[in-house]
């Protein structure tokens, strides 16, 4: 085994036992006068708010309703803050694209992941949920230049990996590594994921613990 094989399988190895830990909810923020106290290493999961997004949560932490999930897209309406092993904060950031929403309910969600980012200096990283079948599309683009903008590490995770093909699955990870490539805050590796089959959960997972280990927590 190379030393990079070895090195991957302690990093797996790691984020298991990360994630076989505690794993609790302990703060909602609808606004950002109620965000809770900075605490140690945070990360945030973020995405359309059709993407699977809780569901993958509930599968990273294998819990079947740490994060709640709903045939009615939107249903996350505020930050929901998750403590886990008492050594990580997760963040479930309220999915945004959803038009059915009212107009001044989706800006003032906007506005409040936004000022997040900019201004939650133990962010760690930002975890971009994309739906695999379909891939970036121009609202994901426009997050994507915030976190640019905002000097925000973000790592793209696609979601739903067991609807595409092995050949569908090559084609759309290469095209969005080629589009981020120049990307100042995007994290090199596009990790495929499924909350169906738990493809990629334990990858994400030894990312997750990577990232601990690399801000020594």
């Amino acid at each position: 085994m190379s030393n990079t094989d070895t090195e991957q399988a302690g990093l797996i190895e790691a984020g298991r036992l990360l994630f076989a830990g505690s794993a609790d909810f302990f703060a909602a923020a609808p606004s950002l006068g109620v965000l809770p106290p900075m605490d140690g290493v945070e990360i945030a999961f973020a995405g359309r708010s059709n993407v699977g997004k809780s569901s993958l949560i509930n599968a990273l932490t294998g819990r079947n309703t740490l994060a709640r999930t709903s045939h009615t897209p939107g249903r996350t309406q505020q930050l929901n803050f998750f403590k886990i092993a008492e050594r990580l904060t997760l963040v479930d950031m309220p999915g945004y694209g959803y038009a059915a929403v009212e107009k001044a309910k989706v800006e003032a969600w906007t506005e409040l992941i936004h000022a997040y980012l900019k201004g939650r200096a133990n962010l760690a990283r930002v975890f971009m949920l994309i739906d695999s079948r379909h891939g970036l599309k121009s609202i994901d683009t426009d997050v994507l230049d915030g976190l640019d903008k905002a000097a925000v590490s973000y790592q793209i995770v696609l979601t739903k990996g067991d609807a595409l093909k092995k050949s569908e699955m090559e084609a759309r990870i290469a095209g969005i590594q080629a589009a981020i490539a120049k990307r100042p805050a995007a994290y090199p590796e596009v990790l495929l994921t499924s909350s169906r089959d738990d493809r990629g959960v334990a990858e994400l997972r030894a990312s997750v613990a990577r990232l601990l280990a690399e801000r020594g927590a």
